[in-house]
């Protein structure tokens, strides 16, 4: 009862007050009953026209979107569940992270990933072999490794900052665990692999920070509006969405993907769907993680990653919208919306607090 009517499964892709007007559904609806054909369908035509209408918007999607309308999805507050240290550590989650690395990083089983305890021993391989493979790649692969690495420090970098501390009466503590990013940070703690996975974390800030400039042409025009069913509210949220967006063009240094997918014309298309399919899989292996909260925040920066990644290679879908009339070509769902801002979100959280254990580091010396 307490989410906002505009939020809910229903409207969650009419974002003007103008589409959920009661009284114009309510002509409407009379219009269309007054005007209507017999278009009666059986149940097989039916079930396959759910197909096709599921097997076409998922083409142009970077990762697995929830169904909102299904009786086991949860409208949740994220202000009330913040990403931090849950416990959720082990072999448990280390299978999670394996699985994304070893299926989806255009990798071959012989060349293992640095510092992977589930890898077998490697003697006295210490991981540059990977790296020598790597650079092997072609730009595309390379990229994608480096935003799954940076993804992948985003999150550690969270659990230490808001790490549990001490419990005491009941009252939890939480703050930054210098022990814990070292362990998973120092160069040489983690022989050198630290500082490269800092890397990708810039790296992948950078890319989601070219998709947000490169989305403001969707927002800017009059007819986005949105929409919660608080008028006021929609109102602020649309001012500071697009404050966001003017702050973004203050920093031109961003990520050049027209690089990218730049071969003959039939070896890219091939590419990017190879790469659209293995981030697609990603998203599905972030639905194993055993941990609620974990899980929560995993596939919502997954997810955030996936929607950056189709606004960076729709640019010209984007410039041919309409001002004034409904999207065709380029749609962003409310669930792409929450996890493209949030993700960003995330990621300059990241980069705050990377800047505070530098700090701290240096205070402890």
């Amino acid at each position: 009862s307490k989410i906002p009517v505009g939020i809910k499964a229903g409207s969650s892709n009419k974002y003007s007050k103008v589409a959920n007007n009661t009284k114009e559904l309510e002509d409407c609806e009379q219009a269309n009953k007054l005007g209507a054909i017999n278009s009666t369908l059986s149940n097989q035509s039916k079930e396959a026209f759910i197909d096709w209408a599921r097997y076409d918007d998922s083409q142009d999607h970077f990762c697995e979107l929830d169904d909102e309308r299904s009786p086991a999805a949860q409208y949740v507050d994220l202000l009330l569940n913040p990403e931090r240290y849950t416990g959720y550590k082990g072999s448990s989650a280390w299978r999670v992270w394996n699985s994304i690395y070893e299926e989806n990083c255009f990798k071959p089983r012989s060349v293992y990933r640095p510092l992977n305890p589930l890898a077998p021993s490697r003697g006295e391989d210490d991981g540059e072999s990977f790296y020598t493979w790597l650079e092997g790649l072609c730009l595309e692969k390379r990229v994608f490794y480096k935003l799954i690495s940076g993804l992948h420090a985003s999150i550690n970098l969270h659990l230490c900052a808001n790490y549990l501390l001490e419990e005491t009466w009941g009252k939890p503590s939480w703050g930054p665990n210098m022990k814990e990013f070292k362990r998973r940070f120092d160069p040489v703690e983690t022989k050198g692999e630290g500082p490269r996975r800092l890397k990708n974390l810039y790296f992948l800030y950078l890319i989601e920070l070219r998709a947000l400039s490169k989305v403001a042409p969707y927002f800017e025009r009059s007819i986005v509006d949105l929409y919660t069913g608080n008028v006021e509210e929609d109102a602020d949220t649309k001012t500071l969405l697009l404050n966001i967006f003017q702050d973004t063009k203050s920093f031109p240094m961003h990520f050049d993907e027209k690089s990218m997918f730049a071969g003959d014309k039939k070896g890219a298309k091939s590419l990017k769907e190879e790469f659209r399919l293995h981030f697609k899989n990603i998203s599905r292996i972030m639905d194993c993680v055993g941990c609620d909260k974990c899980r929560l925040w995993g596939k919502l920066q997954t997810q955030g990653l996936g929607t950056a990644l189709k606004i960076l290679f729709s640019e010209k879908e984007i410039q041919k919208l309409p001002e004034n009339s409904p999207s065709k070509g380029f749609q962003l769902t409310r669930q792409e919306i929450v996890a493209l801002l949030n993700a960003f979100g995330r990621l300059s959280t990241s980069i705050r607090e990377l800047q505070n254990f530098k700090v701290l580091l240096q205070h402890s010396r």
